[in-house]
């Protein structure tokens, strides 16, 4: 039986289930919220509510928009190269490249990588919407930017593998990045670096 009265428990549980977050983090968060103002509470309880209902995916690129907005902003920006895309695998490597202000091409998020033992098969990323794209948008070259992990790497050769018959160049991001280290948590310099010296597939 819980020390703790039950809903203070149930928060604590519910923060325990998000990744990183550990059994005392969760506890520090809980307490956190009760001792703040009920206001701050609620206000996340409204923002927490909002979130599934006002976020959408961008029809050409698949990035996270806001709902009822069909294209990405980084897709229908005049001054971003159209026939220049760059592949990754989800929303947040989007974030850390744009850091970098180092690419003015646009994005295509395959939502994961390939991973047979964990079930992630071809058709469950958003492939044949890339080679569709690659056609309409007079794509020139695809730069392959998924993580240096097994899951990345073969993606990456999945995904080169199946516009090898197109006349366009196949670009993966320079060894700056060491294997392991997802676009995420890499650092602006490493990231501009990796763009810089790219290399042909």
């Amino acid at each position: 039986m819980s020390v703790l009265p039950q809903p203070l428990q149930s928060l604590i549980d519910s923060f325990s289930t998000l990744p990183g977050v550990g059994p005392r983090t969760a506890e520090r968060y809980a307490y956190h919220l009760l001792r703040s103002s009920p206001a701050k509470a609620q206000e996340l309880s409204y923002t927490l509510e909002q979130l599934h209902d006002n976020i959408s995916y961008c029809h050409k690129t698949f990035a996270l928009v806001k709902t009822g907005q069909k294209l990405s902003p980084l897709y229908t920006d005049s001054r971003r190269q159209k026939n220049l895309v760059a592949v990754v695998a989800d929303q947040f490597d989007v974030v850390a490249i744009e850091k970098t202000n180092s690419f003015r091409g646009t994005y295509h998020v395959l939502g994961g990588l390939l991973s047979p033992i964990d079930g992630v098969e071809p058709d469950q990323l958003h492939i044949k919407e890339l080679l569709k794209r690659i056609n309409d948008d007079h794509v020139k070259e695809v730069i392959l930017a998924t993580n240096a992990s097994v899951e990345g790497e073969n993606t990456a050769l999945y995904i080169s593998q199946q516009i090898s018959n197109r006349s366009i160049k196949v670009t993966r991001l320079a060894r700056g990045l060491s294997v392991g280290v997802d676009l995420e948590y890499a650092d602006q310099i490493t990231l501009a670096r990796a763009f810089e010296g790219r290399q042909k597939v």
